[in-house]
């Protein structure tokens, strides 16, 4: 009888990689590839419905938003809750209006300012398709309560991957740069086992980053629990959908201020040149107006500064400035834009589409190197497979 290798911590290491990844490949398969469909959600809308999401052309300078919204209010017959305005004057304005049931979610309108026309609504021909997409990423398409806990406990799966994944890409002697050199390229030289090999080894370890990032940031969704926890160590709340405990001085008589002198007040505040700017109506006599802006020059494309102004004298009640917040309540604010790849626009969307490729490659990739070490025949009856 020969000597037995030992078990050593990177065999088990490789036996974890191989047996959580041959269980869960289905699963992290349709999850990666509905994230990669999904990340170009906007620009497929935009290319499929093309008349809704652009304007050919800017007939006027400058439009009234105040008669815009009564407009939309008389045409909709349903009460306006935001609006939101780009700084691309060949961008119709956004509205979101109540829903028409109570407990239903609104819409979202697309106006077209200059000719004081509703170019549509959120839903569209490619609404359902991507709905489908998104309840695939999220359940499965099964009931919520089987399919969100599932996808949680794959992704979870995906995490120890990937780390076991980077411990078994570092060689297992280590002499040099020279040890390191082959998992920073794929030799497509080689025979296809190898290539397949290098595909796997090496793109998971170039994506490895972001789909921490991805993995982390989804749980959020899957597990209460994990949420809870985050927004302890955040030291704020994740997901926070409370409304604010703000308020305005009701004088009896007096009437509201317009959504021209919000603006006013509140670029008087903040001065620069916004991407996009939103004026969220108070909901109750008492309510606040909001407006939010998110400064051109941020290369993050989802963080917003707010001002809080009194709906009867137009005085400022409170400016938010993102800036201003905590390391935890940035990361909790961002959320959301981290997973979905939005956060720095088309440089961060075109980065997440790569790296969900890859992601969807390797439970594919993963699958034929166990097959192919299947195959292999010991060269002797001691041989024992790495």
């Amino acid at each position: 009888m020969g000597n037995k290798k030992s078990y050593t911590f990177r065999k088990f290491i490789n036996d974890a990689h191989l047996w959580l990844g041959i269980a869960s490949a289905l699963v992290l398969f349709i999850v990666c590839l509905t994230g990669t469909i999904y990340t170009f959600k906007s620009e497929i809308e935009g290319f499929i419905e093309p008349d809704k999401y652009s304007l050919k052309e800017a007939i006027v300078e400058t439009y009234d938003l105040d008669a815009l919204t009564a407009f939309v209010a008389q045409e909709s017959g349903l009460k306006v809750q935001r609006v939101t305005v780009g700084n691309n004057p060949l961008e119709p304005v956004q509205f979101s209006v109540a829903a028409k049931e109570k407990g239903k979610r609104g819409e979202t309108l697309y106006v077209d300012p200059y000719k004081k026309e509703i170019l549509g609504s959120g839903k569209g021909p490619a609404s359902e398709f991507f709905m489908t997409v998104f309840k695939l990423h999220r359940w499965l398409l099964l009931d919520s309560s089987i399919g969100r806990p599932i996808v949680g406990w794959a992704t979870i799966i995906f995490v120890i991957l990937s780390i076991s994944g980077l411990i078994l890409w570092l060689p297992k002697k280590i002499k040099g740069w020279k040890s390191f050199k082959s998992g920073f390229k794929i030799k497509f030289n080689a025979k296809w086992k190898r290539i397949n090999h290098d595909l796997h080894n090496t793109l998971g370890f170039y994506s490895l980053f972001l789909i921490l990032v991805m993995s982390f940031s989804g749980l959020c969704w899957s597990f209460d629990w994990y949420r809870s926890g985050l927004s302890v160590v955040l030291g704020t709340e994740v997901f926070d959908r409370s409304e604010t405990k703000l308020e305005s001085v009701e004088v009896e008589g007096e009437e509201t201020i317009d959504i021209k002198e919000a603006l006013n007040v509140a670029n008087e505040i903040l001065s620069y040149d916004a991407r996009t700017t939103t004026i969220s109506f108070p909901k109750e006599s008492k309510g606040v107006i909001e407006v939010h802006k998110n400064e051109l020059s941020r290369f993050n494309e989802t963080v917003f500064d707010k001002v809080f102004i009194d709906q009867y004298s137009g005085d400022i009640i409170k400016v938010e400035y993102f800036g201003d917040k905590t390391l935890g309540e940035k990361i909790a604010a961002q959320i959301k834009p981290l997973h979905l790849g939005t956060i720095y626009g088309t440089f961060s969307k075109v980065l997440y589409f790569i790296v969900c490729l890859i992601a969807t490659s390797l439970p594919i990739t993963g699958i034929f190197i166990w097959l192919n070490k299947m195959k292999k025949k010991p060269k002797n009856r001691n041989s024992v497979m790495e």
